[in-house]
């Protein structure tokens, strides 16, 4: 489905990205590339006007995210989060990238007073404009910031945000590593390999070609988090795999994809600003930088093991028939169970989160 004024949209955003990569003289990096299409004020993905969630795509939406699904899933959400706001002696919420507003809704009214305050960390003005009409009976208790202040306290929240970090692609062709990025070949954007130094955390078995990413961009904020957390947790929901399932030999394509009219589209050089650009999140990586840095993991499991234990199925039993249905699909190991994992980090002492009774899996990672 094209959207209005898309077009436009992308007309204008291709002409940034060729000056761009013209600047560069000839060749950007795929990280670079990715930041414009989705970021660049005004034009990417993100930052215009287009409506990116929604549960059909006759609503003109991209995609759907556990929040829009079902207010069951903030509603599970928070019985982790009060466990970490008592745990860690604290009263804050902090959300980063809260696209539509529903899972703050979700959280607010679930925890009501247990939240003194509750900051949304939102890069992009249209969708700022959307959260606080959608948030506007909260009122002065929910504010938002565009950057990180110097010191945090309190527990952060992160759904469906690390996927939209930019990545760095590497491909190996012959047996040699290149980086991926992006050139011009007259108004069409083309992908173009250079060869690079850069090579996967870990070695990929096989001499095949072989595309793959790395997340500077994800780990460098988790670092950025350990820095400035001074008390508090931080919970991470989003789809991906520890190291060694993401780097094996038979996942030789990576993982990179967009998302448009509730459609996967494989082609992220194809109408930039038009749709999302994603990749899968390595958790092993983020839990490496966020130890090295001084945060230390609270736990990872699967989302579906995640909500049960902090008792969803107890609240499905009591919900409407599509919101048992919906809830279903955030448990099914076929559809969003097992693909999406949940990470949580803390600074402080350490506790017993609910979220992590059964079947934690840090020992994976």
């Amino acid at each position: 489905m094209t959207k209005p004024h898309a077009s436009s949209v992308t007309t204008a955003l291709q002409t940034l990205i060729a000056q761009q990569i013209a600047r560069a003289g000839g060749w950007l990096p795929f990280d670079r590339y990715m930041a414009l299409a989705l970021y660049a004020p005004g034009l990417g993905y993100y930052a215009n006007a287009s409506r990116k969630f929604g549960a059909m795509p006759s609503s003109g939406s991209d995609f759907v995210t556990a929040p829009e699904m079902t207010p069951l899933f903030g509603q599970a959400l928070a019985v982790q989060v009060a466990d970490a706001l008592q745990a860690t002696g604290t009263d804050e919420i902090w959300e980063f990238g809260a696209g539509s507003g529903a899972l703050a809704s979700q959280l607010l009214r679930s925890l009501q007073s247990n939240v003194r305050r509750y900051t949304i960390v939102e890069v992009s003005a249209s969708l700022r404009e959307r959260q606080q009409a959608a948030l506007a009976a909260f009122g002065d208790r929910v504010q938002w910031a565009d950057a990180l202040p110097e010191q945090m306290r309190g527990v952060l929240v992160g759904n469906e945000v690390l996927d939209a970090m930019p990545v760095k692609l590497l491909q190996r062709l012959g047996g040699a590593w290149h980086e991926r990025g992006v050139a011009a070949n007259g108004e069409a954007l083309v992908f173009a390999d250079q060869p690079t130094g850069l090579r996967p955390p870990v070695d990929v078995a096989g001499d095949h070609d072989y595309l793959t990413e790395i997340h500077p961009q994800a780990e460098a904020f988790i670092r950025t988090l350990a820095d400035r957390l001074q008390q508090g947790a931080a919970f991470f929901l989003d789809y991906g795999f520890p190291e060694a399932e993401y780097y094996h030999s038979q996942r030789h394509m990576g993982t990179v994809m967009c998302h448009r009219g509730h459609l996967v589209d494989p082609d992220p050089l194809e109408a930039p600003g038009e749709k999302d650009i994603t990749a899968h999140v390595n958790f092993t990586g983020l839990a490496l930088a966020a130890q090295e840095a001084g945060l230390a993991t609270l736990g990872y499991t699967s989302q579906g093991r995640f909500l049960i234990n902090c008792g969803i199925v107890a609240r499905m039993e009591q919900a409407p028939l599509t919101e048992r249905t919906a809830a279903q699909r955030l448990l099914a190991e076929h559809e969003m169970g097992e693909l999406f994992k949940v990470i949580a980090f803390h600074k402080g002492t350490c506790w017993d989160a609910i979220g992590f009774r059964q079947g934690d899996r840090t020992g994976r990672l």
